[in-house]
């Protein structure tokens, strides 16, 4: 496969692609809002509890972990859907894997976010 010389045009086009993206997956998941709300919480209360540059690369990190996660799951999720909306068990599968990876992200952050903050309200 031949590769096209390099474009500004194009690689600044999929910049707006991606956000693009972003923004849809706000718009129209439901989940994402619980993450969105989920991420001001940890941030006001980091602000709050005065918490320092390495415990604030942590819970960046976690809020990342679990926003990357939920993001796959949701494309797993459609391309499953788009493959076959009947009941496959091969599909079903693939879909409570990619869910739960959200999980393991998630707890992995209610970890970070304990280790971080159970210190400084105790």
């Amino acid at each position: 496969m031949k590769q096209d010389r390099f474009s500004l045009r194009s690689r600044l086009n999929s910049f707006r692609y991606a956000w693009k993206g972003i923004f849809s997956f706000l718009k129209g998941e439901h989940n994402a809002w619980l993450h969105v709300a989920a991420t001001v919480v940890v941030i006001v209360l980091a602000g709050m509890a005065g918490v320092t540059r390495t415990e604030w690369l942590a819970l960046i990190f976690a809020i990342g972990l679990v926003w990357l996660a939920e993001i796959f799951n949701t494309c797993i999720e459609r391309t499953m859907d788009f493959i076959s909306m009947d009941q496959h068990p091969d599909i079903k599968f693939i879909k409570d894997l990619a869910a739960g990876g959200v999980l393991v992200a998630a707890i992995i952050a209610a970890i970070i976010g304990g280790i971080v903050f159970i210190p400084k309200i105790f």
